[in-house]
């Protein structure tokens, strides 16, 4: 007894010295700074296959820890309020995490369109409460804030459907470039406008008019959103995705101004700065500006100049092409969106220990705009449990292109199209490609004859080492696996 009224004495002299347990918001704050910690450690681990799984779980730690230290402040009283929308989500997140890989670029797309509406319906929400019950709270600050976040928002939420439309291939939304005469200037007018509405509002965000100016806004940032993004063709998409990621992030910043929360800042500045280096990088492997993927319109199908020199592809037997890999030192795989909308990859590794079994060399060439979204590729290859150590970036790869005995081309298009080098009227002229018309000899596997999204012609298939092997991927990529099959070689 004596003990335990000690230990009471001690406890009460040091609450009154000054010291105090920690209190519901010092928890917090603390649970913030640890998630923001986790989503810095979650990008860092992610940029390594060896850690890539640490960083997704690092991620997905780190939001849930956010989103119930929030749930748990003091002054959130209507639960069910919350509780509603969690239970909503549940089945559209399980069916986003469960799509196929082939479609997790349509799906990145669609994650940055709700992260933009649910940016876009929190700005409309304070600026809406603050106008009518609480109009000393917006100050210039708070106004500038929620138009940059309403901007970005909504601007996201279209742009980003328009994209995962495309990328889908919506019978409704045009692949190629939907172009129009004078589209620049009436988006520039149309952002302008916005920007000049915001800036009224930031002058006079109480006046009476002040909520019609807002939605005109909203109005225009939706409208923007798609008509940006409906003018670039698909050849572009990894790019445009990359860009919009960016724009979340920024939209994520605004709002935890706007809301006074540190970690939204964190995390959507995390973000921003993420999908706008990733863009620099995939302007770079492209060799264009962003004004050009914006504004650039790549991607419109070229006329072929009437009387001009008739070129003809050399087809090919998966029985020749096959008898020719398994004989080669050294089979460079360059895997495009073919591959991808063919869900080839798991044959593809059947071909992988075919030949390794024949003491074959084989490498993946990766570029990094194959497919549909940077890491596509390599996202669907680590799926079929490909050694990473086998998958060689374009730099490293083209080193070795000229001692490649056969390089397998499975439905990549631009980014191995020589013209990118020497065509200056060529819309891809400049851009960095892999050099698969160094390798000794050349199978391409094409669905069809049509042109990439470019909109050109690839003057590797015309080569004289450039055999066509016409198909679907997995079909295709399965004959040659059946004819390398010892089974087939005793016959």
């Amino acid at each position: 007894m004596t003990t335990l009224t000690s230990i009471s004495d001690t406890i009460s002299a040091t609450l009154a010295a000054g010291w105090s347990l920690p209190n519901m918001k010092d928890i917090i704050e603390l649970a913030y700074m640890i998630s923001a910690g986790l989503f810095i450690f979650s990008l860092h681990w992610m940029s390594d296959p060896k850690t890539a799984r640490r960083g997704v779980f690092a991620g997905v730690a780190a939001m849930a820890m956010a989103v119930l230290f929030t749930w748990a402040k003091p002054d959130v009283t209507r639960h069910l309020w919350i509780i509603i929308p969690l239970a909503l989500s549940v089945w559209p997140g399980i069916w986003l995490a469960n799509v196929p890989l082939t479609a997790v670029p349509q799906r990145t797309a669609l994650s940055h369109a709700f992260g933009g509406l649910a940016a876009g319906l929190v700005g409309t929400a304070k600026f809406l409460y603050w106008f009518h019950n609480e109009p000393e709270m917006l100050t210039s600050f708070r106004v500038a804030a929620i138009v940059l976040e309403v901007l970005l928002g909504y601007l996201t939420l279209t742009g980003s459907v328009i994209a995962a439309a495309k990328l889908q291939e919506v019978k409704w939304i045009p692949q190629r470039p939907w172009v129009y005469p004078g589209q620049n200037i009436v988006n520039l007018i149309a952002f302008g406008v916005a920007v000049v509405g915001g800036a009224v509002l930031i002058v006079q965000p109480t006046a009476a008019y002040a909520p019609y100016i807002f939605f005109g806004i909203v109005f225009l940032a939706l409208n923007f959103g798609w008509m940006l993004v409906m003018p670039i063709g698909g050849a572009d998409m990894p790019t445009v995705i990359a860009i919009l990621n960016a724009y979340a992030g920024l939209a994520a910043v605004a709002m935890g101004f706007v809301l006074d929360n540190k970690l939204l800042i964190v995390a959507g500045a995390l973000d921003g700065s993420s999908g706008l280096i990733l863009s620099i990088i995939m302007c770079k492997a492209m060799n264009r500006s962003f004004s050009n993927v914006l504004f650039g319109a790549f991607g419109q199908v070229q006329a072929k100049a009437a009387g001009g020199e008739q070129k003809s592809y050399k087809p090919e037997t998966p029985e020749d092409a096959a008898a020719m890999m398994g004989q080669a030192g050294l089979v460079v795989v360059v895997p495009g969106y073919g591959m991808a909308v063919a869900q080839a990859q798991h044959k593809v590794r059947e071909l992988y220990d075919q030949l390794k079994k024949k003491g074959v060399d084989v490498k993946f060439a990766i570029h990094p705009v194959a497919g549909r979204m940077p890491g596509h590729m390599n996202v669907l290859l680590a799926e079929a449990e490909i050694p990473y150590t086998d998958l060689l970036e374009m730099d490293d790869i083209n080193q070795d292109m000229p001692v490649c005995d056969v390089c397998l081309v499975l439905g990549a298009n631009d980014v191995v199209n020589p013209a990118a080098r020497y065509d200056k009227n060529s819309p891809i002229y400049g851009m960095p490609i892999i050099d698969a018309d160094k390798a000794r000899m050349v199978y391409a596997v094409k669905r069809s004859k049509n042109p990439g999204f470019a909109g050109i012609d690839n003057e590797l298939y015309f080569l004289d080492k450039t055999r066509m092997l016409f198909g679907d991927a997995k079909a295709v990529v399965g004959e040659l696996v059946k004819n390398l099959a010892p089974s087939a070689s005793m016959h």
